[in-house]
């Protein structure tokens, strides 16, 4: 039998409707940003304030007792402790309009992601990472206007100890053991008494990784920005590593860089560099005629997509807050941004004289390795 068709006025009520519900779709998405980002910054008090390790490692607490051993004023720590009841992050005895009776306790299955540093589930650095971005929005704000930049070392120690911190579980869990563990050209070098020089060291868990796995190795370090080279020194000797790990406080680009070393690496550091060429040339020259140059950066997609993953969407919004404006804080920089594509990188090495990359069979969830081939 025919159907009859719809009306101009019924097919306007469907589109008005379809239109209708995209709206509200986006203002509950919105919503729920605005209710994850009061827990992100909630989440850095707590971090910043050692409440989870407390209430991790104690019996149930009160607000007062949380309080008394983390010295902090009652009343705000009441209120943070009901906040993350609500929010679902801690658990509570006794609701009774008696505020003061209420015992809160982290539930242990949560102490990885807010408590333990080596775990792959530790998440806390990244409420603290987003926080000292939050902190410049008024001065990225101004560099859209500008065309300027906010420095690394603008964004405070917020922004150095968060890096590091979301770095270290992977590099110390699965670097030297599964990433380059498991590539036997990697392995091999690193069983013998190979020289590695890692570039963009950062707080120097990349180098101690490796020196760890591997004991017959001897790694030079190399970050421009000092503080954080000063806790690399302090983490090596913490790690009992010192004696063959060693940082240095210089512009891997400066032509002072010097050596001959077995395997060069750069670990998520080029994408955020105002002149990466010139740091990929110091790579290729202080590599022996044999070494191995490798970079580790953001998996991003081959091309742009608005459709982007999840991981698009994560690394588009580290590169608007903070890689991008950082890069731009320099004169004559390329302003990469955080999503380097492989073509943007394999442009940068072939200018930096490399003939080509490769990119290596390592699986990692949210980074891509290259070998970079004279």
């Amino acid at each position: 039998m025919l159907l009859s068709r719809p009306t101009i006025e019924e097919l306007q009520t469907t589109i008005d409707h379809e239109a209708d519900r995209s709206e509200e779709e986006l203002a509950a998405r919105v919503f729920e940003a605005a209710l994850g980002t009061l827990d992100l910054f909630t989440i850095y008090i707590g971090d910043r304030l050692s409440y989870y390790e407390l209430l991790a490692s104690e019996e149930p607490l009160t607000s007062t007792e949380l309080a008394l051993r983390a010295g902090t004023e009652e009343r705000y720590t009441r209120e943070w402790l009901e906040q993350q009841a609500v929010s679902g992050f801690l658990t509570v005895a006794g609701t009774s309009d008696d505020a003061m009776t209420r015992k809160f306790t982290l539930p242990t299955q949560y102490t990885d992601v807010f408590t333990n540093r080596l775990s792959m589930s530790y998440l806390a650095p990244l409420a603290r990472m987003l926080a000292a971005a939050g902190m410049k929005l008024p001065d990225i704000v101004d560099a859209h206007r500008s065309g300027g930049g906010v420095s690394w070392d603008a964004f405070g120690d917020d922004m150095r100890e968060s890096q590091a911190d979301m770095n270290r579980p992977s590099y110390m869990n699965l670097l030297a053991a599964e990433w380059f563990g498991g590539v036997p050209e990697i392995r091999r070098r690193l069983d013998s008494e190979a020289r590695v020089a890692d570039i963009g060291c950062g707080f120097g868990w990349s180098s101690i990784a490796l020196a760890t796995g591997y004991p017959s190795i001897v790694v030079d370090g190399y970050d421009l920005d000092e503080p954080s080279i000063a806790k690399a020194r302090i983490h090596a000797a913490e790690g009992g590593v010192s004696d063959r790990v060693s940082f240095h406080a210089i512009d891997a680009g400066d032509p002072s860089v010097s050596g001959n070393y077995d395997i060069v690496t750069a670990f998520e550091c080029i994408h955020d560099l105002p002149d990466p060429v010139s740091t990929l040339r110091t790579m290729r020259r202080i590599a022996a005629d044999d070494g191995m140059v490798i970079v580790m950066d953001e998996k991003v997609s081959d091309t742009f997509h608005p459709d982007g993953d999840e991981i698009e969407r994560l690394m588009y919004g580290f590169s608007n807050l903070i890689c991008l404006p950082d890069g731009l804080a320099h004169a004559d920089s390329v302003g990469t941004g955080t999503v380097m594509r492989p073509d943007v990188l394999r442009r940068y090495a072939q200018e930096a004289g490399f003939s080509h990359i490769e990119i290596m069979p390592i699986e990692a969830e949210m980074w891509r390795f290259y070998r970079l081939v004279v």
